[in-house]
């Protein structure tokens, strides 16, 4: 959607600027009278940055307004540049969120005034958008009511049945009158449910907001060219009757052969948000489904099509609604259907594998740190990781060391936690695609088909540039950057040897080798200058942090005078502590180029 700025005198013209490069898909309507200017911009639907007085904003909107679902974002901008004011559809339009923009651009204060914003309190109205999923009331005269039971603070019950950040997030950032629900039965003395769920709860008298999100996959099967007349809402009583909510269907799936079937499309129509799969005989053939229909296996080469589809769209074996036939009464358009929760969403464990960094506590990620907060176990890799990283961990997290145990050991230890459905954390030092030894956990994980992620890290040859306060590439000196090791037991492949990839003079950073520094100068004198500038960086960013700067001929000596050890990264680089070389990125002819795209 684009962002009109409504100019109405020249002296605006820097502020003007300044939004034109910093909002995207922003222009200037100018040279009319703002009434006229107000009115076009609703005409086209745009977004309004209006700059002047509030009463003359005010004024240009008379006549304009439907309500908040339809009405752009209009936000008022004092000529001092002081103040940004969210005059128009504050959540559902999106006017609290620019004015927040613009009031980061200039440094100034946004006023805004919706009560929940003030309260800092969920905008319940905009929750369901900006997750993805879909919404309904039950019990409610209107959604305005539930909002204002919440934002009066009247004691709401928080139900979650859902796997996903944005489900924890809500956890992290409940209010205080909101209490966390186990279940709906523990729904007692609130005067509000708000519920993340793709379940019907339909026994409670409270009013509720349901939250539904995309977890259910549909898969069906119907005689040649039915009519789909009266059949998709079959379907859905029938999700309703077994407990379920339609508006949590996330993909509608069939075999090829039905892809241009008038109920498939139909089904479309009713679940415009939901992914469309034509599954394959070849794809469908090895599922095993519960319900098996010799006559299915005639026509399409598959014991059933409604079941096999929702399995593989779902990624999940078990079914939640089996096999399904109907028929509309007084007609022969007989179907098939059956639906599958994600697989995502089902109760088992899940193995979190995260990068620590290069050691300092303040230097893993946000999703590293929230991973921790939230583990059973965590398993950290022994003296590679401090042990002030799994200070994270919660009250009641078993902690353990992985320093003496070997692979299978480990591997038994995290399974005995998935099996019970717990969150498991394996620690490890930096990035964990960087000789973090993964590999072989990951095979036992997809072995024993084990729920698992990776949350990437800051790596120690990231940390030692910090460190060094140098930029390791240079333009037109060094742009590559290889990150390798030394041979020492662990062979070195032909093509990668210490002295082959030294002849590109890249930035070379050099992991687990200080034992055989002697080695390493050896081969890299073959190609670096004896003079390029090294820097010996022993356990980067810990409190026990040591940098040594010095020349190639000397790194040996570096190493062994202060007793370096294996925790050593070893950089070699004419970019280190280079001061040389001009970017393009700021050259006038670059910031042209920029400026001639947004237009």
């Amino acid at each position: 959607m684009k962002t009109a700025i409504i100019q109405i005198s020249s002296s605006q013209q820097a502020v003007v600027d300044t939004l034109l490069a910093e909002l995207p898909n922003s222009i200037v309507m100018k040279d009319a009278p703002v009434p006229q200017l107000m009115k076009e911009c609703f005409a086209q639907h745009y977004n309004v940055v209006f700059i002047g007085a509030l009463g003359i904003c005010v004024r240009a909107l008379n006549g304009l307004m439907t309500d908040k679902y339809h009405d752009p974002a209009v936000v008022c901008m004092d000529t001092t540049c002081q103040y940004v004011i969210p005059v128009l559809s504050g959540h559902v339009g999106g006017a609290n969120d620019l004015a927040n923009s613009i009031a980061r651009i200039f440094g100034i204060k946004a006023v805004v005034t919706t009560q929940s914003d003030c309260s800092r309190l969920w905008a319940l109205d905009t929750l369901a958008g900006r997750n993805g999923w879909q919404m309904e009331l039950n019990n409610a005269p209107s959604l305005n009511h539930c909002i204002a039971q919440y934002v009066n603070k009247e004691e709401t019950a928080l139900l979650i049945e859902h796997n996903s950040k944005e489900a924890e997030e809500l956890r992290n950032t409940k209010a205080s009158h909101v209490s966390l629900v186990d279940g709906i039965c523990n729904v007692t003395t609130q005067q509000l449910l708000l519920a993340v769920t793709h379940k019907e709860y339909k026994a409670l008298s409270i009013p509720a907001i349901y939250y539904r999100p995309a977890v259910l996959h549909l898969g069906f099967g119907c005689k040649h060219q039915c009519n789909p007349e009266g059949i998709v809402e079959q379907i859905c009583n029938c999700i309703r009757e077994k407990g379920f909510s339609p508006l949590s269907v996330a993909s509608i799936s069939t075999h090829e052969i039905k892809k241009d079937e008038p109920l498939f499309r139909a089904l479309q129509n009713k679940f415009p948000w939901a992914r469309k799969n034509i599954f394959t005989t070849e794809e469908l053939k090895d599922i095993v489904v519960p319900n098996p229909s010799e006559k299915a296996f005639q026509v399409t080469g598959l014991y059933g099509v409604a079941e096999s589809c929702a399995i593989l769209a779902s990624g999940n074996s078990h079914l939640l609604i089996e096999k399904q036939k109907g028929c509309v009464e007084g007609s022969t358009n007989n179907y098939t259907f059956a639906l599958a929760l994600d697989e995502s969403q089902t109760n088992h464990g899940h193995i979190e594998i995260v990068g620590a960094g290069p050691g300092d506590p303040e230097l893993i990620s946000v999703r590293g740190k929230r991973m921790l907060q939230k583990a059973d176990l965590v398993l950290y890799a022994g003296s590679l990781v401090p042990v002030e990283l799994t200070q994270y961990a919660p009250d009641g997290c078993v902690v353990r060391s992985s320093a003496g145990m070997d692979l299978e050991e480990q591997f038994a230890l995290m399974k005995q936690f998935y099996d019970e459905g717990k969150f498991v954390v394996r620690l490890h030092t930096g990035d964990p695609c960087i000789y973090g030894a993964i590999q072989e956990q990951m095979a036992y994980f997809d072995q024993y088909k084990m729920d698992y992620h990776i949350t990437p890290g800051i790596s120690s040859f990231q940390a030692a540039a910090a460190e060094l306060k140098s930029q390791f590439t240079i333009p037109e000196k060094v742009q590559s950057i290889i990150l390798t090791r030394g041979e020492g037991r662990t062979p070195m492949p032909e093509k990668e040897q210490l002295h082959k990839l030294a002849q590109s003079q890249s930035t070379m950073c050099i992991y687990l080798s200080a034992g055989i520094v002697e080695d390493v100068r050896r081969e890299l004198l073959m190609s670096y200058p004896p003079e390029t500038p090294v820097a010996a960086c022993y356990k980067l960013t810990w409190k026990e942090q040591r940098i040594y700067r010095g020349q190639l001929k000397d790194l040996a000596k570096i190493v062994r005078e202060n007793n370096l050890t294996l925790t050593t990264l070893l950089v070699v680089s004419e970019a280190i502590d280079n001061r040389k070389g001009l970017s393009r990125l700021y050259s006038s002819h670059f910031t042209h180029l920029y400026r001639e795209s947004k237009d």
